[in-house]
């Protein structure tokens, strides 16, 4: 045979749907998902998120129904965001054993108790402020948000939340938490870290979900994303003050991140694919532009294939409803 022509050819191993299926590397499922959800107190009505087309913001009244149709669809886990009507400066509902948070969790594990529930741990939905913790003149009080975020930690483990998922990136945030739980005798709950968290431009349609009030910007305690080395830092901080699990957010256009944390940790590795991620996606499907449940599906398959072990989607339930 001449030499001119390629011996080794690999598109031997794609020449039917067989093959591929049997030499793909990396594979996903809904049991590796994670499906945010938006609960919204004392209204009735569901509310669509126009800047999420798909998603709704869940009136707490239907709460109980949504996690039955999940799991009935096969969903696992969820992971409870709150629009609270009770905004203060501090965020202080977070930590009313009655308050949104409580309830949420309360309503999930009494309804599906199997459920894995993830209460975000955080205050930009219930500060009159929009901001990640109590502020002062200077932005927001480090050491004076830890503090309450134990207290917000302690509620919803007490209300039967299976994972502390703090996102308010407060220096030390996994530490005072752990201790808190600890204390309050919650040894059993887990920390999930929002560990590497971007101040990225791609929560937009997140703000219009949740009802954020916010002015300004995160940038004085949320990471630059044009930090590489110093995100595996901060990831392993927390790994070093006790954190369970791993997150980095957003995940899409931080792979080489989530890679990163992979090879530098052995704690199981999550990714949100965020808010603008999923409107990306909707709204060029939408415009004609992609096969929506082609990109869904190889987005989630390219952030497995990053590292990641979970992945939180607002394709979850696309996914569980449809499969891959």
């Amino acid at each position: 045979m001449s030499n001119q022509f390629p011996s080794s050819r690999l598109r031997r191993l794609r020449q039917s749907e067989s093959l591929r299926t049997l030499f793909q590397e990396t594979e996903f499922s809904v049991n590796d998902l994670v499906l945010p959800i938006f609960v919204e107190e004392e209204t009735s009505e569901y509310v669509p998120i126009e800047a999420m087309p798909g998603v709704q913001r869940i009136p707490e009244s239907r709460l109980a129904f949504e996690i039955e149709r999940y799991a009935r669809a096969g969903i696992r886990s969820v992971m409870t965001f709150g629009i609270s009507h009770h905004m203060d400066a501090t965020g202080s509902d977070t930590w009313n054993e009655n308050g949104l948070v409580a309830r949420m969790a309360r309503i999930c594990k009494d309804t599906v108790p199997e459920m894995i529930v993830m209460s975000d741990t955080c205050f930009c939905e219930y500060t009159s402020h929009g901001h990640c913790g109590v502020l002062h003149d200077h932005g927001v009080d480090n050491d004076a948000t830890l503090i309450n975020l134990g207290r917000q930690a302690v509620v919803a483990a007490a209300a039967g939340a299976d994972f502390i998922a703090p996102s308010a990136a407060q220096d030390g945030q996994v530490q005072a938490i752990r201790s808190a739980l600890d204390e309050a005798g919650f040894i059993d709950t887990s920390i999930m870290a929002y560990s590497t968290k971007f101040a990225s431009s791609m929560y937009g349609p997140f703000r219009e979900a949740g009802g954020s009030v916010l002015k300004g910007n995160r940038k004085q305690y949320q990471m630059n994303p044009m930090n590489r080395r110093e995100a595996v830092r901060e990831s392993l901080m927390d790994e070093q003050e006790g954190a369970d699990a791993l997150m980095v957010k957003p995940a899409g256009a931080y792979l080489d991140v989530i890679r990163d944390i992979r090879e530098a940790s052995r704690l199981p590795l999550a990714a949100y694919q965020v808010s603008g991620e999923y409107a990306m996606i909707k709204f060029a499907a939408q415009a004609g532009a992609i096969d929506e449940r082609a990109v869904v599906r190889e987005s989630l398959g390219a952030i497995k294939r990053a590292g990641a072990d979970i992945i939180l989607t607002y394709f979850a339930m696309d996914i569980a409803e449809n499969g891959l």
